[in-house]
């Protein structure tokens, strides 16, 4: 299975500025298996450790003494470790706090040893007082798979080549093939295991099946990682996700989780979620100009799923919603097409840094702008779930200032208007990755 990141960790392993690289991401999004075979193909040899299981390595990281780790690693391991040869990897990370604290040492005073660490729940763990290494380490985010990469997993190698040439204009002929392709991937959605059952037998039970077990696996962290005060409210942000995506008005609303809900009972949880990368944070703007973040309220916000096949599997929608009805398009309000583009939005754009998305709303009105980011110039997004090309929203929003472009993701195809440009959906990640 291909990986886009790969290209990042060989970016990092030849840096003349390289640190010991932390790679977060969701559990089961595949940060163990790229790793590996990154070591595999890209060194001499690795050694790899699960701090979670391996129950001897407390006692390596009994102090700071980089050179008595790596004898103590290697000893454990059963590997020699030769520094810019060997890949030390070591996973589940979270479960040894000091262990994240020893990369600054590596970072200082043993920087010739390449050092990558993995851990699924990373970002929790960060805000608990670790003595985490600031500005010591690299950082990585591996997503579930894009569209591209789905592609990729089901041998679209030459269609993908294409799609990276950007030729917007001429892959309208491709129209019919990239919309099944794209129901596949609404319904597989991007978490390896799944995507790598799909390709082999595309066994639809199997799938669901997968899905709903890395969702049963999710709610157990849950409970073995949040405190039981907490539990409850975490559990009740994440049940709500596809009810609220589901509103005309995506705007995550306390009120939805229970009877006089506010935000100071719940927002730790909604942290939580988001820490763990879990869950997307879409905070709204009051106003879109430049630089974007000035105008970023609070308050309000969207929350997204990592992965829009699993957004399918918690909502229960039947396989056959997805794959072959043409309510997917008209119905569920757009909840899958919006989870869709901003997932191909982080895939694209935050791997290496985080680049924020936004949404837009006017209080005074109706207006609302479906999502909004900043790469050098502001740019307004209208997301519309079938071949409609009306944007009032948008065109409002051009009138009033002059000095941006706005971007429509729709069902129809590549097309050029004053200011304003419609990509169909299925090119999302390409566009994003070009603009």
């Amino acid at each position: 299975m291909k990986r886009l990141l790969y290209k990042d960790l060989l970016k990092w392993k030849n840096s003349g500025s390289r640190k010991p690289l932390i790679l977060e991401g969701a559990r089961q999004v595949g940060k163990t298996w790229l790793l590996k075979e990154f070591a595999k193909n890209e060194y001499e040899n690795f050694l790899y450790i699960n701090c979670e299981t391996e129950i001897s390595v407390k006692n390596v990281f009994s102090d700071y003494d980089t050179q008595r780790i790596i004898r103590s690693l290697s000893a454990l391991s059963g590997q020699n470790i030769l520094p810019k040869k060997t890949l030390i990897i070591l996973d589940e990370i979270q479960i040894l706090p000091v262990a994240i604290t020893s990369l600054k040492y590596f970072c200082e005073n043993a920087n010739e040893y390449h050092v990558a660490v993995a851990g699924s729940l990373l970002g929790v763990k960060m805000h608990e007082g670790t003595g985490f290494p600031v500005g010591k380490v690299d950082h990585l985010t591996l997503h579930p798979l894009s569209f591209k990469e789905f592609l990729l997993a089901m041998n679209k190698d030459i269609l993908v080549q294409y799609l990276d040439e950007h030729k917007w204009n001429e892959y309208s002929a491709l129209k019919t093939e990239l919309t099944e392709l794209l129901r596949q991937y609404y319904f597989t959605g991007g978490m390896p295991l799944v995507v790598q059952k799909y390709v082999e037998n595309q066994d639809l039970i199997e799938v669901r099946r997968i899905q709903k077990d890395i969702l049963q696996d999710y709610e157990e962290d849950f409970s073995k990682h949040i405190p039981n005060t907490e539990l409850p409210k975490v559990t009740a942000v994440w049940n709500s996700i596809p009810s609220q995506l589901a509103k005309e008005n995506k705007k995550f609303i306390w009120g939805a989780l229970k009877k006089g809900a506010r935000a100071k009972e719940f927002e730790n949880a909604v942290q939580w979620l988001i820490d763990a990368g879990l869950v997307h944070k879409v905070p709204r703007l009051k106003k879109i100009e430049l630089p974007v973040k000035f105008y970023e309220n609070f308050s309000a916000f969207k929350l997204f799923f990592n992965d829009v096949g699993l957004l399918g599997a918690l909502s229960d929608v039947p396989a056959k919603e997805i794959l072959v009805s043409t309510k997917l398009m008209t119905e569920y309000k757009g909840a899958f097409t919006e989870q869709y583009v901003a997932q191909q939005y982080f895939s694209a754009l935050s791997s290496t840094y985080i680049l924020p998305l936004y949404y837009y709303s006017n209080e005074n009105s109706t207006l609302e702008i479906d999502f909004v980011f900043q790469k050098e110039n502001a740019f307004p997004i209208e997301v519309k779930a079938e071949e409609n090309l009306r944007a009032k929203s948008l065109s409002t929003i051009l009138k009033a200032n002059t000095e941006i472009t706005g971007i429509r993701f729709s069902m129809s195809d590549y097309r050029e208007q004053e200011r304003m440009v419609n990509v169909p959906l299925y090119l999302a990640f390409w566009y994003f990755e070009w603009v």
